[in-house]
């Protein structure tokens, strides 16, 4: 999979039309032999086999070349930037785990009721409203009117509340959703009967016995997300101008530094597949009775 994300992401200047060069240098007061030079500096004049085993090369030695804007290597401009991104996408995270997890659970044990029907109502609601506009709206009613919150840069962990939560409020809805099915599921099968016939507590019964299979088709959603969390983490940190490594790349793309695309794009996707891994070995972790072959 991390081959294919390499062939993917060198793909790229290849499938742009015309001469990369030329698009990286349109507007700009720039003669041939400054861009035979530039063509140089990326490789651009070598095979195209050539390049890719370069590109390969370089990533094994950490290098993902030098961004064309700032003439500062690759790998700065992301070690500088992602811890930031990490952060704010673990804070989207906690917030849509923990709200998606209770209100799920509070759907699923009051089924059929009005407080099902509004998890259920605000769930869609959370699927459909855009991130920045989310965003836009909690700056105005936290940053404006009620100034509790800063809204713009990053200092301290209160500059994650406002976009971790604008983060997590999207994705909690489809986690409430996966967890009020899956919970239903459980809850109908015998053995939860049976525990419930033993005497145990209700919330123990919920909690110890109905949660650990009702989690697996949530892990599963979880990791679908991940993507879509740092995706959405992207928006976030131009709407709030929180630097990270998203903002780096719309910088990127507004100057069409290529290598510096790349390389945001290579380790948001490497980022993706590990944390897919991790989220395939919690699958033992909630659930004992799952078996890795």
């Amino acid at each position: 999979m991390l081959l294919t994300i390499t062939a993917l992401v060198f793909s790229m200047q290849l499938l742009l039309p015309g001469d990369p060069v030329d698009m990286m240098t349109l507007g700009q007061s720039i003669d041939a032999d400054q861009k035979d030079a530039l063509r140089r500096q990326l490789g651009l004049d070598r095979p195209v086999h050539e390049q890719y085993l370069g590109f390969l090369g370089g990533l094994v030695r950490g290098d993902l070349g030098t961004s064309v804007r700032t003439r500062r290597p690759v790998s700065e401009e992301i070690v500088q930037r992602y811890p930031n991104t990490l952060k704010l996408a673990g804070a989207g995270m906690f917030v849509a785990v923990v709200l998606g997890v209770l209100a799920g659970v509070i759907a699923a044990v009051f089924r059929d009721t009005f407080v099902d029907l509004a998890v259920s109502l605000l769930a869609t609601l959370g699927l459909s409203i855009p991130a920045f506009w989310l965003g836009l709206v909690l700056i105005f009613e936290f940053g404006v009117e009620r100034p509790w919150l800063p809204v713009l840069g990053y200092e301290s962990w209160r500059h994650l509340v406002l976009p971790g939560v604008t983060l997590g409020l999207i994705l909690s809805a489809a986690i409430a959703r996966m967890v009020r099915s899956s919970l239903l599921d459980v809850l109908r099968l015998d053995y939860i009967r049976t525990a419930h016939a033993k005497g145990l507590a209700a919330t123990r019964v919920l909690w110890r016995h109905a949660m650990a299979n009702a989690m697996l088709p949530v892990l599963t959603v979880i990791g679908l997300q991940i993507g879509g969390l740092l995706g959405g983490a992207f928006i976030i940190e131009v709407v709030f101008a929180f630097p990270g490594i998203g903002e780096l790349a719309i910088k990127a793309i507004q100057f069409r530094d290529f290598p510096l695309i790349q390389g945001v794009t290579l380790v948001v996707a490497v980022t993706t597949v590990l944390l897919n891994l991790v989220i395939d070995v919690l699958y033992g972790v909630v659930n004992p009775q799952v078996q890795f072959r």
